[in-house]
């Protein structure tokens, strides 16, 4: 009998690879990414910064990065992507004049500042953030604001900005006659504030993304500024920025939160002169920030199966696609992690490596598997800057993560510090901070899980209270030295000859002590740690993912981390090209294979 439908390949038989998902991720967690997708964009909002104490300037809006599917990040279906949105900061109160610093909103390796907190009438200029926050007026007329500071990454995120600054207070008069400026927004400055008429600043415009994500909104406006009560007070920025206190239908006096996940700035508090208790209405505290990825298979459109078989065997897909067909091996190393700032007694732990992934020219036990499915076109590679160096009395910083395509390492953990404060948890762990007679723990490495394992756990620190020793943070190949009387060493890197000399990666930092022998830091790249007082660990060595060596005592620094590094190696039928410059060097092995090497955040383009 004649098949009248064309058998198997007939008009039922057509497959779909254009679908799109659109989701909005509004908490912290892991963001499994659906079956075939081969392309991510994504919305990236920070939480929006407090606002100020009664006469208080507006909080800054998140900083908002946004990577249309046209400059998406390549990622494997079906695969858990660490997401963490940022919280807003607090707003001021009779304890915390200033509003909190919102917080940073990370994914897919980009992170979204949080928005500048609004000052305090009389307190000097408001903050730096992802969004400026709005002043104060110590320095009337025109107090400067807080700056928008989001630093440049892969895609688009520059073309349709970051953030903005926060506006100026003006105060012309004498006290009491106060007025403060608005914060920021990710899509306009801050407002000024006027006097006559005694209006504190408007919040800056937020970013209204739904011209590229449909499903999206407008995110990330500034809170409006607080004024003296016989002037009025002044809305916030459309994209959640709180309204300022006594701001029509707001309550009396008190600054409104910025809307949740939106990274909307909080509105700044005003106040009347008497009675005193008013002059303490708190600001408003900053909105969440949001998270929107929008998911497509890279190979797009609806073929039926003679177009798919004739694909396969032809190594390309109908659109022109072209099917690599050979493998691809890979370095992929993420930042390390900084060791803690000393507060005044004891050592501290070293930072922990950054994570280390890798095929072929390394430990066989942390050889993973080289890409075999890979077709011509654009990849981005994201190299994870090292945690930077503490802030005075606090504990470490941890690095920031890398990626090729559908491979990511995490950032090194932070070394704890003095108080038994535990490491943090990385691609490898940080070391514990020791106390007078007690210890802590490192943190916990391979963080998120892989296989195999991309780091170890940082080491234990000591108990002795006369040497107050920090442990080493852990490496790729072995777990931080457990601290005693002296500090511990950091855990020993692995070695890959993936660019022809053997070079050994991800190394932990070493602790340092109070009065004991420093520990050293591990084999490729890791700090040594200090002792004695005063003495500052040193840094990890710059683009191999080293942890940064623990301080010694009294005001001493924590070694920084160092920046990560991705190399890609494949047959010399390939052709690699590489942008920028600075980020980019290609180079031909003696073989005949073709390298890539970055050892910053840029672009690899793949052609045969």
């Amino acid at each position: 009998m004649a098949r009248t439908n064309g058998g198997l390949i007939g008009k039922r038989n057509v497959t779909s690879f254009g679908k799109c998902t659109t989701t909005n991720i509004t908490s912290s967690g892991n963001h499994t990414t659906q079956p075939g997708t081969r392309l991510v964009g994504g919305v990236y909002v920070a939480g929006g910064g407090g606002g100020g104490r009664a006469y208080g300037g507006g909080g800054g809006g998140g900083g908002l990065i946004m990577t249309p599917l046209s400059q998406g990040l390549p990622v494997c279906g079906n695969t858990a992507y660490p997401v963490v949105i940022g919280g807003g900061g607090a707003g001021g109160t009779g304890c915390s004049d200033f509003g909190t610093t919102g917080v940073d909103t990370t994914g897919f390796g980009f992170t979204a500042k949080g928005g500048g907190k609004g000052a305090l009438a009389g307190q000097g200029p408001a903050t730096d953030g992802g969004s400026g926050g709005g002043s104060g007026n110590s320095c009337r007329p025109n107090c400067t604001a807080g700056a928008g500071i989001q630093p440049i990454q892969p895609g688009l995120s520059g073309v349709f900005g970051f953030g903005n600054r926060g506006g100026g207070s003006i105060a012309p008069g004498s006290a009491p006659d106060y007025a403060q400026g608005g914060g920021g927004g990710a899509g306009g400055a801050g407002n000024i504030a006027t006097n006559p008429p005694l209006l504190g600043g408007v919040g800056g415009n937020g970013k209204d993304v739904t011209p590229i994500y449909s499903t999206g909104g407008t995110y990330a406006g500034g809170g409006g500024g607080g004024a003296q009560s016989n002037g009025g007070g002044v809305v916030g920025g459309p994209g959640g920025g709180g309204d300022a206190g006594n701001s029509p239908g707001q309550s009396p006096y008190t600054g409104e939160a910025g809307t949740t996940n939106t990274g909307g700035g909080g509105g700044g508090a005003s106040a009347r002169p008497s009675p005193s208790a008013d002059q303490t209405r708190p600001g408003g505290a900053g909105g969440s920030g949001i998270v929107v990825v929008k998911e497509l298979n890279k190979a797009s459109g609806v073929w039926n199966l003679r177009s798919q078989f004739s694909a396969v065997k032809q190594g390309t897909w109908p659109d022109g696609t072209v099917v690599l067909g050979v493998s691809l091996d890979y370095l992929v190393v993420a930042g390390g992690g900084s060791a803690g700032n000393n507060p005044g007694q004891g050592g501290t732990g070293g930072g922990g490596a950054g994570g280390y992934r890798a095929t072929g020219y390394g430990p066989s036990p942390l050889r993973g598997s080289a890409f075999s499915d890979l077709t011509t076109g654009c990849y981005s590679i994201v190299i994870g800057g090292g945690g930077a160096a503490a802030s005075p009395c606090s504990a470490g910083n941890k690095g920031n993560a890398s990626s090729f395509n559908c491979i990511s390492s995490a950032g090194g953990g932070d070394g704890g510090t003095y108080s038994s404060r535990a490491g943090g948890t990385g691609g490898s762990g940080g070391g514990g901070g020791p106390s007078e007679g007690g210890s802590a723990a490192g943190g916990a490495g391979n963080t998120p899980p892989v296989s195999p394992a991309q780091g170890n756990t940082g080491g234990t620190s000591g108990s002795d209270p006369g040497n107050n020793s920090g442990s080493g943070g852990g490496g790729a190949t072995a777990v931080g030295a457990n601290a005693g009387t002296n500090a511990g060493a950091g855990g020993a890197g692995a070695p890959n000859t993936i660019l022809g000399p053997d070079t050994s990666y991800s190394g932990g930092g070493g602790g340092g002590s109070r009065f004991g022998s420093a520990g050293s830091g591990g084999a490729g790249g890791g700090g040594d740690g200090a002792t004695g007082c005063g003495n500052s660990g040193a840094a990890g060595t710059a683009n191999t993912g080293g942890g940064g060596g623990g301080s010694g005592r009294g005001d001493s620094a924590g070694g920084a981390g160092g920046a990560g590094i991705v190399v890609v190696r494949g047959p010399s039928a390939l052709t690699f090209a590489g942008s920028p410059c600075c980020a980019f060097t290609g180079s031909t092995h003696p073989g005949g294979d073709k390298i890539a090497k970055f050892t910053a955040t840029g672009t690899l383009t793949i052609s045969k």
